[in-house]
Order: C-alpha cells, then structure tokens, then sequence
C-alpha cells in the first residue's frame, strides 16, 4: 500500500481532531461564521473578556441559524468567562520601558505617568513580594519587584518594550487571591443560561470546589450545560486531578499558564493533562499561540504547524485560535491550516495499529467494555461506526477509545448534537427515531449514503447500546457489521 494510497482511506471520514475558533470583529458577520463553518470550525468561542452581550447574542443568533440548517452539521457554542484578570490601568499612549529604568504600580485608580501606572486589583500591594517577577502579556516584558508601600509596588525593569492600556499582569509562580468566578463572570453565566449555550470554559480554575458550586448552580436552573476547565494557573497544578475529575473536561491554556509557571514545564504538562484526561473519558482542548504568527501573516511558522501536530498525535480533543480568528488578518487561512495540519497528522497513523488502551477497560462498566471491542471490530475491518443514542453516552465512551474511521452518532436531539461535536472522531447527525429499529436502521443508512460519507458495498459497524434503550426493554449490548445496499 502506498503512502498515498493510506492517506486516502485515512481522510476518507474527515478530520477528528476539532477546532475551536474564538468569534471577533474579523469573524463576527453571518458570512464569515458560516465560511468559518464551512472552512472546519466546530464550536464557536464567545470569550467574554472583549465584546459586550449585545454582540454575543448576535453571535449565538446566527449560529443558531447555521445550525438549524443541517442535520449532519452543527457547530457548538462555547462560553468562555473573564475570570479574576489583573490588569494595567489605561494610558493615554504608550509608555516605553526601557531595560535598567524604574517603573511604578498602583492601587490608587486612574493614575497614569511616564513612570507610574495603575492596577485595577486592590490586593495586588499584598500579594507580590520583594525579588517576585512580574510579567507583563504573558511575558512580552518583565520587572523585577525591588519594594513596597502601603499602595504601590516599586520595580526595575528586566525586559522592556510598550506598555499599553489594560496590560494582563502576572507574578511568576503565583496566582492572584481573587475568586475564580466574579461577579461579572455570573452575569455571563446567567446569560450562557439564558441562550442554552452547550459549553463554559472557565478561567484559572484553583480547586474543585469552583466546579462544583458551578454545576449547583447549572441544576438549580435545570440548565444542561457542560463545564471545561481552564488550567492556567499555578495554583491549579497540585489539585490537578480533583479539579478534572469534578468537571466535564478541560482547556489547556498555555498562556498563562506559560507565564505563571517556568515556559519549560508547558510542554509536560500539556502532555500530562492530556493523559489524564483521556484516561478520565473527557476531552480536552489544547489553547492559546497555536498560530499567533497568522494574525498578521498569510503563512504560519513551521513551528506552530509541529505544535499542532504534537497536539493532535498526543491526543487533544480540540486546537483553538483565539486572535488568529477573533481580530486576526486571516481567518480563514489559519482555519485551513489547522484542518490540512490536524488531518495530515491523523492520516500518518497507520490503520489498524492502534489498539483502543485495554488497561482502562477492566475498571470501568460494561459499556467500556463493549465500546472497546466495538473499537477493535471497526479498526479490524476498516468500517465506520454508527451510534444511536438519546444521552450521548455511547458515543463519547467510543470517542475516548479512538477508532480509526468516523464515529456517527446518530440522535433525536438536538442539544445532544451540538454537544457530541466537540469530542474526537464523533459526527452528531440529527434524526428522529421511529418505534421500528430496522426502518431507523435503513433511514440512517440511506441518509450517509446520500451524503457521501459512505458508499455502496462498504461494510458499517453498527452499535446497539446504552443505559437508556432505544428499542429494548432493558439495557443489552449488541454490534453488527451491515453491508450497505448501493
């Protein structure tokens, strides 16, 4: 078989990895988000730091058009707080840093001068310390903290540049005292509630108990609504697990992340959240410079396209844009880089070398057990997988165990179809069911024969099974491999 030969039958189904593009001023029109759609985006982001909800709502509308479109295409919605950000106070114009030079930061509002500039966190005095690092965009220029008074924090200057309005601040190794969910952050809640958005990705996550007041508030307002955590924080990485383990999956935001702790240990523990959260069956995103250089060029760095294709070969979930498609100059291409990069990369893993992780399997329920030998089934003779399901569940547990070829999730709803799009390998397909097994059977069969995902004489593996039955009167597990009729 050559080369050639196994990148088409690898491409055959599409991409697996997803993407998630970050909604803006250069994408925020009804053309560009179903070109952005139509281009490989899956779940738009609303990143509640910019923007009004004005605008959001505008956003939410028009996907909300989009996807009312399609059966077989959906695009999610993901709301993505504020958080607790510390931040510089406005400047009137750029103030040059100069490496050596004396430089100022207060409590005190609304001061701005060539060597003294406001901080908008009334803590902030309390919580840095002589010899701390500041880090000013994530590491774009740094200051060293020489002393303190009662409201200022004094400094020299490590690495200059341009300190403009509203500047992020970070101290190496630290996260701020403040909660990781603000009063701002609940109004966006509210309104991610009201407009029935299908994710929140919530910022410098610290501990579990974040989580869990979260999701006591999703219940209270009988809302269904999954929570991704960021980690991007330090003080996040020692309650790492419990943290995961209370949510619904999770974002690594390598920003901040990068500039809270050494940029060195990024990399690791990319790779370990990662793992973890595949062993968990939850997905996971991987964030933040994919392809920064396309914000303002045609063609990413030949570093950014590896760092794509590490994300995708250690297992990522997702790849998000932030800038590349909220302000950037080239939407578009940066959407089809990463489509090209994400499906090249998928395509180079030879069929039928993978064998799903048998170690997971024995301590979990019989669901795994069968999602895992439906997995080798399908791998063995090279089918796609078709799914019915009403939770989703089925087709998430397949999802974790990696097949080879598409996962079709076939489902009667439509908030369970927007939110199977985020996960690996999964395509929500939206259809009703009727009481009759074998008329659903042939509907969905003839409806991917009709679309071109399958073709005549090809084999299907075709999955019974779930906690809710379809069909049944109780819960049994059943897979068949169907010939299709052309």
């Amino acid at each position: 078989m050559t080369l050639w030969t196994l990148v088409k039958l690898m491409t055959k189904s599409g991409r697996k990895t997803k993407i998630v593009c970050t909604i803006g001023p250069s994408t925020s029109s009804r053309e560009m988000i179903w070109k952005l759609a139509e281009t490989g985006m899956n779940v738009a982001r609303l990143n509640m730091s910019h923007g009004d909800h004005f605008s959001h709502q505008k956003t939410i509308d028009l996907v909300k058009e989009y996807n009312a479109q399609f059966k077989d295409k959906v695009i999610a919605i993901m709301l993505d707080t504020k958080g607790p950000e510390v931040r510089s106070g406005d400047v009137p114009k750029p103030i040059l840093l100069k490496e050596g030079q004396e430089f100022n930061f207060t409590i005190k509002r609304g001061v701005s001068t060539k060597d003294t500039v406001s901080v908008n966190y009334d803590d902030f005095v309390n919580d840095v310390e002589v010899g701390d690092i500041l880090l000013v965009d994530g590491g774009m220029m740094s200051l060293a903290v020489k002393s303190k008074t009662n409201d200022s924090v004094k400094c020299v200057v490590i690495d200059g540049g341009e300190l403009k309005s509203r500047r992020h601040l970070n101290v190496r190794g630290k996260s701020a005292t403040l909660p990781s969910i603000t009063d701002k952050d609940w109004e966006d809640i509210r309104f991610g509630v009201d407009n029935q958005v299908d994710f929140y990705a919530v910022s410098f996550v610290k501990d579990a108990r974040v989580v869990h007041e979260l999701k006591d508030y999703l219940r209270s307002c009988s809302a269904d609504i999954r929570v991704i955590v960021k980690i991007e924080s330090a003080d996040s990485i020692p309650n790492l697990q419990s943290i995961l383990s209370a949510s619904d999956g999770a974002m690594v935001a390598r920003g901040d992340l990068g500039a809270e702790l050494p940029i060195e240990e990024v990399p690791l523990l990319q790779e370990d959240i990662i793992r973890r959260c595949h062993s968990m069956q939850k997905p996971v995103i991987v964030a933040t410079n994919m392809l920064e250089s396309m914000i303002d060029h045609p063609t990413p760095t030949r570093a950014e396209v590896s760092d794509i294709a590490i994300a995708v070969r250690e297992g990522a979930d997702a790849v998000m844009l932030s800038g590349e498609t909220a302000h950037g100059r080239y939407p578009l291409k940066a959407v089809k880089v990463m489509h090209t990069v994400a499906l090249r990369t998928e395509s180079s893993r030879p069929i039928n070398s993978t064998t799903p992780n048998q170690l997971i399997v024995g301590k979990r329920r019989m669901g795994d057990m069968f999602a895992f030998h439906a997995t080798i089934m399908a791998n063995t003779l090279n089918t796609p997988i078709i799914v019915f399901t009403r939770t989703g569940s089925m087709a998430i547990l397949l999802s974790h165990y990696r097949p080879c070829s598409t996962i079709f999730a076939f489902t009667d709803d439509q908030r369970i179809k927007q939110r199977l799009v985020l996960y690996h390998g999964v395509m929500p397909i939206y259809m009703q069911f009727s009481n009759d097994a074998e008329e659903t059977f042939s509907r969905a069969l003839k409806f991917l024969l009709n679309k071109g995902h399958v073709v005549g004489g090809d084999n299907v593996t075709l999955v019974q099974s779930g906690a809710q039955p379809i069909w049944r009167k109780e819960s049994t597990h059943h897979i068949q491999v169907r010939r299709i009729q052309g």
